[in-house]
């Protein structure tokens, strides 16, 4: 048999195999939620009743000293650094990606001079332009706009009014990736600060940063690092931009010398004065033990079974669901595509309830869209057959149009 043709035998090549042992995922359950959230590492039970037991239960206040949990910041950064291409002192883990968003285009906007619009492109995940129309809002008096674009119109847009630009680098509707060193280098021949979302790519796509001059980033630490819900995001700033850039929210954490307790703020050194409050050491130490499911990854064999799942289930789709309406919504070519494929029907909604009911776990966003991750270390390419024939199934059965499975939920 084609190899090819046969999941086991893609299986069992797969150098990324063992990895998937480091995740506890239900018996008998296939899951491509991994662009939402990632499964829980097996070693983060034991860190947590660890930290709660030992660190908080039996050290209490001393613990931030012998545990060194003021360090879990930067330590993380340095964690998440060689996954997006980046120096070690140039990525920390805070807050969320929204506070993180709006840290760096209040800095970014701080700094402009006479520019006072911020473009945005309209395909942004939501929350990134409900910052943006936040930041604007409290800049009104100063003159401050906001400009949204649609995707194929945001190079053209950057131009000598643009104080500061945001844009996703991979899509989260259709997994659509964008070429972070093509798009920064257009954004720098205009003067404009270009800060990049990598929450849907960050853990899933080999990512360069600095090879490819990005100078800014933010990324999301409950997707494909596996940090657990509501998991801190992280910063990027590249090394020669960081102290030239005051965060506009300056919290105690940022300070030069939190503990000095100074009335007046001074911004510490490096990317700690994009610290806030006291770090969520709970959630720290997760993300901390998410990262570590990385250990010893190759990233070159990561990104090649990225690609090679993709391909596999578009390919599927194509020869097992196209005759039903189901329609790609995600690029053909693996270089132009994250680690999503999404997947258009006019029952999307139903459809995925439908999976659900038979152990497959995706997602739905309206209004047609149904989205798989296919995160490298713990998908199978025996999962992506299975799912694509579960669908045909149901498919086939018309078991979506039951009532059950197009009951709203509050999270589709």
């Amino acid at each position: 048999m084609d190899p090819l043709r046969d999941p086991a035998e893609m299986d069992r090549r797969d150098p990324l195999t063992r990895f998937r042992d480091r995740f506890e995922l239900p018996e008998g359950l296939i899951y491509l939620g991994g662009h939402s959230l990632g499964p829980l590492p097996r070693t983060t039970r034991d860190r947590a009743e660890g930290l709660i037991g030992r660190e908080w239960g039996t050290d209490l206040v001393v613990a931030w000293n012998r545990s060194d949990w003021l360090e879990l910041p930067e330590r993380i950064g340095a964690r998440i650094a060689p996954l997006v291409g980046a120096g070690a002192d140039e990525v920390i883990a805070a807050d969320s990606v929204s506070l993180n968003l709006f840290k760096l285009l209040g800095a970014l906007m701080l700094r402009a001079r006479g520019r006072r619009v911020v473009l945005a492109d309209e395909g942004n995940f939501p929350t990134d332009l409900y910052m943006a129309q936040g930041l604007v809002r409290l800049l009104e008096e100063s003159g401050a706009t906001l400009q949204l674009t649609a995707p194929e119109d945001f190079e053209s847009a950057l131009d000598s009014d643009v104080a500061v630009a945001t844009v996703s680098h991979v899509d989260f509707r259709t997994g659509r990736r964008r070429d972070p060193r093509a798009l920064t280098a257009a954004a720098r021949a205009s003067g404009v600060p270009l800060v990049w979302d990598l929450s849907h790519s960050a853990g899933a796509v080999a990512l360069r940063l600095k090879e490819a001059g990005v100078e800014y980033a933010v990324g999301c630490g409950y997707k494909y690092l596996n940090g657990g819900p509501g998991a801190p995001g992280f910063l990027y700033v590249a090394r020669e931009f960081q102290d030239s850039l005051e965060s506009p929210l300056t919290g105690w954490m940022g300070h030069a010398g939190p503990f000095d307790f100074d009335t007046s703020y001074r911004p510490a050194p490096g990317m700690r004065r994009f610290l806030t409050g006291t770090p969520p050491i709970l959630s720290l130490a997760a993300l901390e033990d998410g990262l570590r499911t990385f250990e010893g990854v190759n990233m070159a064999e990561f990104r090649g079974k990225s690609e090679a799942l993709g391909d596999l289930f578009l390919r599927l789709a194509a020869e097992r669901l196209a005759e039903f309406g189901v329609v790609p919504a995600s690029p053909a070519d693996a270089g132009e595509r994250g680690a999503q494929v999404s997947l258009r029907h006019a029952e999307g909604y139903a459809l995925i309830q439908a999976l659900s009911a038979r152990g497959v776990v995706g997602d739905f966003r309206g209004p047609d869209l149904m989205r798989f991750g296919l995160a490298p270390l713990y998908v199978r390419y025996a999962d992506v057959w299975t799912a694509v024939e579960a669908l045909r199934l149901i498919l086939v059965n018309g078991e979506h149009r039951e009532a059950r499975f197009r009951r709203p939920k509050r999270v589709p």
